[in-house]
């Protein structure tokens, strides 16, 4: 068994830059320059970028050109989208509902407005609970939030029937798809989504650039002003080498096509995640979250007893493995993933390892082995 000096492990959190990602990044920052807002010859081609790029992204996942913005981000995303809605719907219930497992943006975001956040609960695969969306929706809503699947666990979310109950109900549902798009096919109409939600780093798609898509019936408000860039909906001169790069990878992996590449890698993945699971299961006193099925092929959560996360994570990069431990994007604050304390999970010794396509059979094997080793020598040193 052969295994490099590093494996990286933390695909979920930043996939490494797609090759097309950087080729197309670097030509646009050498060829086009201009302000597409502008109207000079520069501004007229980097335009055509600008939109040619939005109407890549917006066919990858099922929506209109015309009903796309591109973000920095997941993040500005998400609060477009949840902030957004509760301040230009006011006819519609001031209540926003989510998931309790939700990404911690989506959570911030429906805090910060001046509705009523429900949080709902999930059952111990980390399953949206409908019966309880259900009798969330009773009084009505303004919006629905959930994510298409769980950033830390990789559980894959009911969204069809959840979409049906927010019709019945009258609701917008706003759907979290960062961790999907780029992987698995996406179609927000399909998905029933008014709202959706995308993140470029989570694919190899570059840093710092995102989408929202909307659909026909949805409303959302501005949340910064000062130009008419992105029809007022989203200032500022956007990232165009960014946004060029993230168009590009989504159109070499073709993840809505059965046969190509996004698809293939799915599968490759989602077999390593279940061998990986197995020899995980056989460790003692440790938990493996979510299911085996219906869930993302490249995400395998664990938590081991008697464990602290952060120095098992300081263990395993120690040994030469790249991994992340705690709520995402939280993982500094000390408190324990509020996703595993909805499912009823064990809390202790967190870790989250993601694949991507440098990591292979005999990678993932050598992770098993060393995070065995790790807990062992942790819990040795507290008397366990």
């Amino acid at each position: 068994m052969s295994v490099p000096p590093r494996v990286y492990l933390d695909h979920a959190s930043a996939m490494p830059a797609h090759p097309a990602a950087l080729a197309a990044a670097d030509h646009v920052a050498r060829a086009f320059p201009g302000d597409p807002a502008r109207q000079h010859a520069e501004g007229h081609a980097a335009r055509d970028v600008l939109e040619s790029a939005r109407a890549a992204v917006g066919r990858t996942v099922g929506v209109a050109a015309e009903r796309l913005l591109f973000t920095a981000g997941g993040t500005e995303s998400v609060h477009l989208a949840v902030r957004g809605a509760a301040a230009a719907n006011r006819t519609r219930p001031s209540r926003i509902v989510s998931s309790a497992v939700e990404h911690s943006a989506v959570l911030a975001a429906a805090d910060a407005t001046d509705h009523e956040h429900v949080r709902v609960g999930v059952d111990a695969l980390g399953r949206l609970d409908l019966d309880a969306l259900a009798e969330a929706l009773r009084p009505g809503a303004a919006l629905v939030s959930l994510q298409h699947a769980n950033h830390e666990t990789g559980t894959l979310q009911p969204l069809a029937a959840a979409a049906a109950l927010c019709r019945e109900a009258d609701a917008l549902l706003h759907v979290d798809a960062c961790q999907t798009v780029g992987r698995l096919p996406v179609d927000a109409e399909a998905l029933g989504a008014d709202f959706l939600s995308l993140s470029a780093a989570k694919f190899g798609g570059g840093r710092g650039v995102g989408a929202l898509g909307w659909s026909a019936r949805a409303r959302f408000r501005a949340q910064l002003t000062g130009d008419e860039r992105e029809g007022r909906r989203r200032p500022g001169l956007g990232h165009l080498p960014g946004l060029a790069a993230m168009a590009e990878t989504l159109l070499h992996l073709r993840p809505d096509d059965p046969a190509g590449p996004a698809a293939a890698e799915a599968a490759r993945c989602d077999r390593l995640r279940r061998r990986l699971r197995e020899q995980l299961r056989a460790l003692d006193d440790v938990e493996v979250h979510g299911p085996d099925d219906g869930s993302l092929p490249h995400i395998v959560a664990i938590s081991a007893l008697y464990v602290d996360g952060q120095a098992l994570v300081g263990e395993l990069d120690r040994a030469g493995f790249a991994v992340h431990s705690g709520s995402s994007c939280a993982s500094t604050s000390g408190q324990p993933s509020h996703v595993l304390v909805a499912m009823g999970a064990l809390t202790h010794g967190h870790v989250r390892a993601s694949l991507g396509p440098q990591v292979d059979s005999d990678a993932a094997d050598a992770f098993a082995v060393a995070l065995g080793r790790a807990v062992t020598g942790l819990r040795a040193r507290v008397g366990r």
